[in-house]
């Protein structure tokens, strides 16, 4: 039917939002995103699992990335492929995703390969999902990413192969995982090369991001997030710490008091105090958990093999590589990492995941200026 979208199964149920179909979102933009993230560790930072989903409405392009960190080695499978060929399957090649319950529970999944890992792994929550602030950014003018997210933190069970050696997956694992949509401009695709420079160019860059899910001697759950990115175009802050009810309490800011390498600029732990809205101050000790960290570049978080996110390769685009050593491959790899850290706040134990990016020259950090490296995040 001319100017209607295609109809598909979800068009069956009463959730539109707009006149048309699920096939359609009211944005042109070619940055129109919809992602999945998800990373699962073991809680002696032995082993991790990262996977990824993203669906680009505008692009007719769905993309995907699942893979396994153990210690310094690391393996990433990639596809990309035509939305269109199959637009109601959220996979492509050997990954898929699976919602298993809404807000609950979701499956991760990796079919044998050319990389010799598979896995089959279902997240299950702890607590409910929390959104995060949105993230809405100006560039110049114009409105360059405006995005919402929510994320969760929970256990994790089932199975991974590496070479042909299972591992089982069960009470000593924890994960997080998250849902994002809306416009993601300058770091979809590749950037535009006649405007000026967009938010992935950024000579000096910090961020810290990290959701904590944290256990008092009761057993009872709650859950600290933050997020604090500076770059050369913009600021963005967004803290809370979330409770098994649904409820949110908002941190203005915090002030970190952490350690980096000062060769590689891996994060090595330190303290976090959260400044409270309620002018309560909490400290909250973070140590990384062994040498285990997924680097999100073969991810295409930035550019990878001449692909990013969200950007045209064909029908059906299937690789990916083995990392015996990440240390070693940093400058290509960058510092853009999900690391698995266990914390501490009073009498409670928890364990998370921490992102760090330092980007420039960082003196009060402790990192020397030659182990910058460039970063298109």
């Amino acid at each position: 039917m001319e100017d209607i979208g295609i109809l598909t199964s979800p068009d069956e149920y009463m959730n539109h939002q707009i006149v048309d179909t699920f096939t359609v979102v009211r944005e042109s933009d070619r940055g129109w995103t919809e992602k999945v993230w998800a990373s699962l560790a073991r809680k002696d930072g032995s082993m991790q699992v990262d996977f990824g989903l993203g669906k680009y409405i505008n692009r007719n392009v769905l993309d995907a990335f699942a893979g396994v960190a153990r210690g310094r080695e690391q393996w990433t499978v990639r596809g990309s492929r035509a939305l269109d060929t199959d637009v109601e399957r959220t996979g492509v090649g050997p990954i898929d995703y699976e919602v298993v319950k809404p807000l609950k529970s979701v499956r991760f999944k990796l079919d044998q390969n050319d990389q010799g890992i598979a896995f089959d792994l279902v997240f299950e929550g702890d607590l409910p999902p929390f959104f995060e602030k949105r993230n809405r950014v100006r560039a110049g003018f114009r409105v360059a990413m405006d995005v919402i997210r929510y994320h969760q933190g929970g256990r994790v069970s089932g199975w991974i192969e590496i070479a042909g050696e299972r591992h089982e997956v069960g009470d000593d694992w924890y994960g997080f995982r998250d849902h994002s949509w809306g416009m993601r401009g300058d770091i979809i695709g590749a950037p535009p090369p006649d405007i000026t420079p967009g938010l992935a160019i950024n000579n000096r860059m910090k961020m810290f991001w990290g959701p904590w899910l944290m256990r008092r001697p009761d057993g009872s759950f709650y859950e600290i997030q933050h997020f604090l990115l500076s770059t050369d175009h913009y600021d963005y802050y967004s803290g809370f710490v979330n409770h098994a009810d649904g409820t949110q309490e908002a941190i203005m800011s915090i002030d970190e008091d952490v350690r980096f390498d000062r060769d590689t600029r891996v994060f090595l732990g330190g303290t976090f105090t959260l400044n409270m809205a309620n002018g309560q101050k909490r400290v909250v000790e973070v140590e990384p958990l062994g040498d285990t960290a997924f680097h999100l570049r073969t991810g295409e978080y930035g550019s990878w093999k001449g692909g990013r996110h969200g950007s045209w390769r064909g029908g059906l685009h299937l690789d990916g590589e083995y990392i015996p050593d990440t240390r070693q491959a940093l400058h290509e790899l960058g510092q853009f990492r999900d690391k698995p850290v266990i914390v501490r706040e009073g009498d409670a134990v928890g364990y998370g995941i921490q992102e760090s990016i330092l980007r420039g020259d960082w003196p009060d950090y402790g990192v020397s200026p030659e182990s910058d490296f460039p970063t298109d995040i």
